[in-house]
């Protein structure tokens, strides 16, 4: 009888993985369904005895697909896995909370101390110190405090969240706990975004085993399912969501970290930041510092789709090349023809072009480029890209998206939609110009959150190459 590990997950779920664990089943070998390794063109991708197959679509064919040994797999080997470190190696529900149980007798100053020296910064986007955000909550008196997790990862291209609470549930309940203990925070909820029914179901499961350990006793967790709302990943309209309104943005300050969820004291991290939080106390603060770029320390979970071979995530340092990532890594278009462009950090992330591949992704380097890593999404284009029509998807995407409070973003939006439509047949007048222009600039000086604050960038990126490269033209 051999072992054989079957993700269960839900890109290889779609691709056949269930199928394939019910034969190998009924062939006599034992079976432990995994989470997923991210490593998407190889789905579904299994380990028979150690030695890696990917992707299956006939047992009796694995020599044709056959990687050879999983640890000498070069896919995963070359990269630093520290948040991914036990996803797709382990029973996701399978858990010895020794460890956890340890951390959890350290004082929460030191803690905080770890966190403060480790530089790790906000996974989600806008990559704010983390531990700012811990200290700000430990110093707020308060009768009742939160931990809030935007696990609405709404970002075109973006999957981490839902691979590592498929695969590792618990990875992001010790985050959870930890902080929780560091902050003063005795309740914890995630909401999580309702397209992820797998995520839910085995993060329910994580929920129900470690009340069963007892793990829950002083710090409860509940799992929220949003509406589908892309705005709710706005940590504020995430807030108003959970109090049971309307998901629309609010004033601020306060900040959540001192006046959050009902008005208490909340941590609002996203999943990838509290699931750092384990690695990070594991070998030490100042030793995740060195890892990385400058100021932008640790990993980050690269996530590569669109028209690219080898789409999937990627765990490395911050610094590595965009060159890199999308050549080395992702081997470059899946159609053959020439790169054309890469969105980084989702529907609201700068267009980057070949000249900008040997940038290093870092916060500072991306930020002299008026870009942003966000939550670490990048979607590959080759080159027939039309980046007019991308222009137009960017105010079309915030037009539908908008929660509407803010003129802004609700009526400029619109607007801009509209000019770049009259663009794309063809309108190249220098009115026309001034107009989306101007636009940009009053969305992002006035909108009331980075929806309408940061729909400007992809906008300015795309037409700007456009227009330059029609001027080549002419």
């Amino acid at each position: 009888m051999k072992r054989a590990l079957v993700p269960n997950e839900t890109l290889a779920n779609a691709l056949g993985a269930n199928e394939l664990a019910r034969e190998l089943q009924v062939r006599g070998h034992e079976v432990v369904r995994t989470g997923g390794f991210g490593l998407a063109w190889l789905e579904p991708m299994l380990v028979i005895d150690g030695k890696a197959y990917g992707p299956v679509q006939d047992l009796d064919a694995l020599d044709a697909v056959a990687l050879g040994p999983l640890a000498e797999l070069p896919e995963l080997v070359r990269q630093q896995r520290i948040v991914f470190d036990r996803c797709g190696h382990i029973d996701p529900l399978d858990y010895d909370p020794g460890w956890l149980l340890e951390q959890l007798e350290r004082e929460p100053r030191e803690i905080i101390e770890e966190i403060k020296a480790s530089g790790l910064r906000g996974r989600g986007g806008a990559g704010f110190p983390a531990h700012i955000k811990w200290q700000t909550v430990f110093d707020t008196p308060a009768p009742q405090k939160y931990i809030v997790v935007n696990a609405d990862e709404g970002d075109s291209g973006t999957f981490a969240d839902r691979l590592i609470m498929e695969g590792d549930p618990f990875r992001l309940i010790e985050g959870m706990m930890i902080s929780g203990h560091a902050t003063g925070a005795d309740k914890g909820i995630v909401y999580l975004r309702s397209e992820y029914p797998l995520a839910a179901e085995i993060f329910a499961n994580a929920m129900d085993k470690s009340r069963a350990l007892g793990l829950l006793e002083r710090f409860d967790i509940e799992l929220f399912i949003g509406a589908g709302a892309y705005i709710c990943g706005e940590e504020t309209s995430m807030l108003e969501s959970l109090e049971g309104k309307r998901g629309e943005v609010r004033f601020k300050p306060p900040v959540p970290a001192v006046a959050g969820l009902f008005g208490q004291p909340t941590l609002v991290h996203n999943v990838i930041t509290l699931c750092s939080v384990p690695g990070i106390l594991d070998m030490g603060g100042k030793a995740y510092a060195e890892i990385g770029t400058g100021a932008s320390t640790g990993t980050s979970t690269f996530q590569l789709a669109g028209n690219v071979k080898r789409g999937g995530l990627y765990e490395l340092p911050f610094g590595i090349s965009l060159r890199e990532l999308v050549e080395d890594w992702g081997g470059g278009t899946r159609t053959g023809r020439p790169f054309g462009a890469v969105q980084v950090g989702g529907p609201l992330g700068a267009y980057l072009f070949e000249r900008h591949l040997d940038t290093p992704l870092g916060y500072e380097d991306m930020a002299a480029l008026d870009a942003g890593i966000g939550h670490g999404g990048l979607v590959v284009f080759d080159d027939t890209i039309d980046l007019v029509q991308q222009a137009h998807y960017a105010f079309a995407f915030c037009a539908h998206e908008s929660c509407g409070k803010c003129t802004p973003c609700r009526i400029g939006s619109v607007r801009g939609k509209e000019a770049v439509a009259a663009l794309a047949s063809g309108e190249y007048t220098e009115d026309r110009l001034e107009v989306i222009d101007e636009l940009c600039d009053l969305m992002e000086q006035t909108s009331l959150c980075q929806m309408g604050g940061m729909t400007p960038i992809p906008v300015r990126s795309a037409l700007g190459e456009a227009l330059s490269r029609k001027g080549e033209v002419n």
